[in-house]
């Protein structure tokens, strides 16, 4: 499938968005320094409770599976297999399952699963191997109660690599049959619906999703654009593949890596429209889609729609709660944003991208115009990473317009470093304020700060 679109998005994508053929997979991507991803960790620990309290509903947290194969470049497999059981298990609304990013902290390390409980606040934890060999895929699994540690089943799961969904499907029915045996056939149902029938087609997939989650590197975004789009080529109705493509233009314009800003919102609104077109009953596609749809084009109502009908289908979802709480601030209620931030922490409570979380606090505070706390929030996301741009801008507003002269212009320094063409005539783009009061005050503030026009 073609488009005729060409845009230039750097050496990696070869000036393809979708008309080049497909090429080999690129270079290895750096993960982030070791310094900053134990900051992270540190500051995700320091912001919630050390123990959490176990939630009303039964609680799970699925552990990233040992890649068994024998080959290192098969670990965005094992992961990616995880990440959709993670995915799945959400979708049941009598379930309470913490997000991936938290669960993956303790990727490649040995666990005691009571602390694992402890630190996620959760009753029972998944956990297992992957062995993927030829067309084969064998996957070992055991599910545990945390409080114990006494194993409630365990079990193995083999057959082609064609029948990686129904292998997916039996492990999660096994996992919630054992935790709550009631689940409604409906909710079963849904849990079996696949983003796509076509295995070479959600084997990019999974490489997109492993590109994209490594934050911070341009090259990887890039690179899970690739990997989306070669899956999008093999199945043209692939909702989650089109959400997650959007989402890399909203990835690459708060990074300042857009380079033709126009031509990539206007493809970012045509993969945004068919993921929630082709995925009404998708969640990711719903959550990438609908954000996409908010943040880049200014469709913030049709944009929270999608998001609520994504936490209806998804309700453990913590990155359709996380984006909501975006929209719901663009939209002028931040005191309504906060519940919905507060719900995303607590899915996600070891999340080493926790500045994002503190980076929607702080950008909330601002719209409610208490500018102290709001650059306390954006300091916090700051201390843990330095380059990220929204909070230094929401800071150096912030600082601004509290009266501190000195600090806002120290952020703003920092600022026009890392995003050198930044001027007020080019904010638009990066926040679709719908009231007129926040845009003054933002606008306001980062002049202050000394933002040029």
């Amino acid at each position: 499938m073609t488009i005729g679109v060409a845009l230039i998005v750097g050496d990696t994508l070869r000036r393809r968005w979708h008309t080049d053929s497909p090429g080999t997979r690129g270079q290895e991507f750096p993960l982030l320094a070791a310094r900053e991803q134990a900051a992270r960790s540190t500051a995700a620990d320091s912001t919630l409770a050390s123990q959490l309290t176990l939630p009303e509903k039964p609680s799970i947290a699925v552990l990233p599976f040992q890649n068994m194969s024998g080959d290192p470049e098969q670990d965005y497999f094992a992961d990616g297999i995880v990440e959709e059981i993670t995915t799945a298990l959400s979708r049941f609304p009598s379930l309470f399952v913490i997000a991936r990013n938290s669960s993956f902290t303790y990727k490649g390390k040995s666990v005691d699963i009571k602390q694992v409980g402890r630190e996620l606040g959760v009753r029972y934890v998944l956990e297992g191997g992957i062995r993927k060999a030829a067309n084969q895929v064998r996957v070992t699994a055991q599910l545990i109660d945390a409080a114990t540690g006494v194993h409630i089943w365990a079990d193995r799961f083999e057959g082609e690599l064609a029948d990686i969904f129904r292998l997916q499907d039996d492990m999660s029915q096994r996992a919630v049959g054992a935790i709550t045996p009631m689940v409604e056939h409906a909710e079963i149902e849904r849990m079996k619906r696949k983003p796509t029938h076509r295995f070479d087609a959600y084997d990019f997939y999974l490489k997109g999703l492993a590109s994209l989650n490594l934050q911070g590197s341009k090259d990887a975004a890039d690179e899970a654009l690739q990997m989306f789009y070669r899956a999008i080529d093999l199945d043209s109705g692939f909702a989650s593949a089109y959400g997650n493509a959007a989402f890399c233009f909203v990835r690459r314009l708060v990074n300042a890596w857009m380079e033709d800003p126009k031509k990539e919102i206007v493809e970012a609104e045509r993969l945004a429209t068919r993921a929630v077109q082709y995925g009404s009953d998708d969640p990711v596609a719903l959550t990438s889609g609908g954000f996409t749809l908010a943040r880049l084009l200014g469709e913030l109502e049709i944009g929270e729609q999608h998001l609520h009908r994504a936490l209806e289908l998804s309700p453990s979802y913590a990155l359709a709660w996380t984006h909501r709480a975006w929209i719901r601030v663009f939209q002028g209620r931040p005191d309504e944003a906060l519940p919905d931030l507060n719900r995303a922490m607590r899915l996600n409570p070891r999340d080493p991208l926790m500045p994002g979380y503190f980076s929607v606090m702080g950008m909330a505070h601002f719209v409610a115009g208490r500018y102290e706390e709001a650059a306390s929030w954006c300091e916090k996301a700051i201390q843990v990473q330095p380059k990220f741009l929204p909070p230094l801008r929401t800071a150096a507003a912030s600082y601004a317009l509290a009266g501190n002269l000195q600090a806002a212009q120290t952020m703003m320094s920092s600022l026009m470093q890392l995003d050198p063409r930044r001027r007020i005539s080019t904010l638009r783009e990066l926040y679709p304020l719908q009231r007129n009061r926040d845009w003054e005050l933002l606008t306001e503030g980062l002049r202050r700060a000394g933002l040029p026009d």
